[in-house]
């Protein structure tokens, strides 16, 4: 185990070389929560709960980049700002030399490695006698973070190598998996860890509030398997969760972006940060600044400015309004004047709805600013919900990663495709999802009207649209804006240069 250290460190490094000027202040904070084992005494089990403690470390540590690169590729988002690599893969325009891909791939592939060594870690101390129970829950909540992890890299890149221990010169002896035998892999490794796993809500666990859970491994099942279009497990994993009654929907969809949905009833994974209730010291926290804005004017003074790396499209927007959405669009999207006047141009639009404004409900003003005309909501953190004296663009805000609804419309969309359910029908999984934000009724649900909604619903979250028009060949969707997607080269993106000259496996 004392390779962990030197592994994560020594990729840390080579990421730091890739990354631009303007972002080195944060990639260079200390690392946290790293596995030190040097003359570990195993027969101490009360020990080994840190090894758990370090894996959601690794979890929760995220780069700016890895979601913002993950997500960019729909067509509810465009890039924004400076950075080149992320506005020509937003465009199709893949290059293998872009610093960004690698530090994607190096920061996935470290967790993935990181937690083979938090297992091998849990073995130890089980063989010396540590809570049999305990060890394998842990190493199947560890399984959970893998499965999820490996979801995102085989999305990304199609076929991808599956780490099998903590040693990175393992890798030249792994062959590639395909992208549908790594959605086998993750189903079946959540299959070993559901009975291990604690059957309540995140937030009522009484060990590790806000940990994995059962429900955590069902929905990561269900996400490979919508991927191989298995639609019966889907309806299977998603109605075990539904009729579990351990997770609603959050009435208010605009708060649950924001610090009153820390922990919420709606939230299956959620990566946690905290200013720990005070104005000063330690804190740990997500690098919502990428998405914040350059210019706005917060209602509480002196709150910092973000580098606004990521915008909502005009697509995405027209296609709210066309729905009469206002809750989701108000918290989805936020818009300056400059934002407002684009929308406008079109004679289509050229009167918008009251709510339509600058200003939020929480009175910051968002300005005008050459890199973008609109921002993401969902990553934004009114000024008024800073704990006073703190004034980081996000502070104390998480990162949401899997939500009920999303549960709930997949469940939809696999009994559309022909599974069967006893725990809720298509029309009733959908019609929760629209009740909460105040929309109709819908009646014989189709295919459309569940990818509509999952549009609707999930805007700038983390690349969900766009998994969800390659599962079903709609590749057209993205030629928006100038954009040209062609399915045979987009759908992945070429693996790293520096990962290819390293990695024989990934020239064949």
């Amino acid at each position: 185990m004392k390779n962990i250290k030197f592994i994560k460190n020594t990729l840390a490094l080579m990421m730091a070389f890739l990354v631009t000027t303007s972002c080195l202040d944060l990639l260079d904070e200390p690392l946290e929560n790293q596995i030190i084992a040097a003359e570990t005494d195993y027969t101490q089990s009360s020990n080994m709960i840190l090894m758990l403690y370090g894996a959601y470390g690794e979890l929760y540590g995220s780069q700016w980049e890895t979601y913002m690169l993950l997500g960019v590729r729909g067509d509810d988002v465009t890039a924004a700002g400076d950075q080149f690599p992320l506005t020509e893969t937003d465009e199709f325009r893949y290059d293998r030399n872009f610093w960004m891909y690698n530090s994607v791939w190096l920061n996935l592939y470290t967790d993935l490695i990181y937690w083979h060594g938090a297992i091998e870690e849990i073995r130890k101390y089980q063989a010396a006698g540590a809570n049999q129970a305990n060890a394998e829950q842990y190493i199947a909540e560890i399984k959970v973070m893998q499965g999820f992890e490996l979801l995102q890299l085989a999305r990304t890149w199609g076929a991808i190598l599956i780490p099998n221990s903590s040693q990175p010169s393992a890798l030249y002896e792994i062959e590639l998996s395909s992208f549908e035998e790594v959605m086998e892999y993750v189903s079946e490794m959540m299959d070993d860890a559901i009975p291990l796993l604690p059957s309540v809500h995140p937030k009522d666990r009484s060990d590790l509030r806000g940990g994995v859970t059962r429900g955590t491994a069902l929905a990561v099942k269900a996400m490979a398997n919508l991927e191989l279009k298995n639609y019966s497990a889907v309806a299977e994993a998603t109605g075990q969760i539904i009729g579990s009654n351990n997770y609603a929907l959050e009435p208010d969809y605009y708060q649950l972006f924001k610090i009153p949905g820390k922990l919420n009833s709606e939230n299956i994974l959620e990566f946690q940060y905290s200013d720990f209730g005070t104005a000063t010291g330690t804190r740990t926290t997500y690098p919502f600044v990428s998405y914040g804005p350059a210019s706005w004017t917060p209602a509480v003074p002196g709150a910092s400015t973000g580098w606004g790396f990521f915008a909502p499209s005009v697509k995405y927007i027209k296609f709210m309004l066309d729905r009469g959405e206002q809750e989701r669009l108000q918290t989805t999207v936020l818009f300056t004047p400059d934002g407002m006047d684009e929308i406008m141009s079109d004679p289509q639009y050229a009167t918008l709805p009251s709510w339509v404004s600058n200003i939020t409900p929480d009175g910051d003003r968002f300005n005008n600013h050459p890199r973008y005309n609109f921002l993401s909501g969902k990553h934004y953190l009114p000024s008024n919900q800073l704990i006073p004296g703190r004034f980081s663009y996000g502070s104390n805000k998480n990162f949401t990663a899997i939500r009920y609804s999303e549960v709930l419309l997949m469940h939809a969309e696999a009994l559309v495709n022909g599974a069967s359910s006893s725990v809720l029908s298509a029309d009733e999984a959908v019609n929760l999802v629209r009740s909460r934000v105040g929309l109709g009724q819908l009646s014989g649900v189709t295919l459309d009207d569940v990818l509509n909604e999952k549009y609707a619903e999930f805007g700038m979250e983390s690349g969900i649209r766009f998994y969800d028009l390659m599962r079903y060949n709609r590749g057209t969707e993205l030629n928006f804006g100038g954009r040209n997607f062609t399915p045979e080269t987009d759908r992945y993106l070429p693996y790293p240069l520096e990962q290819e000259n390293i990695l024989p496996q990934l020239k064949k």
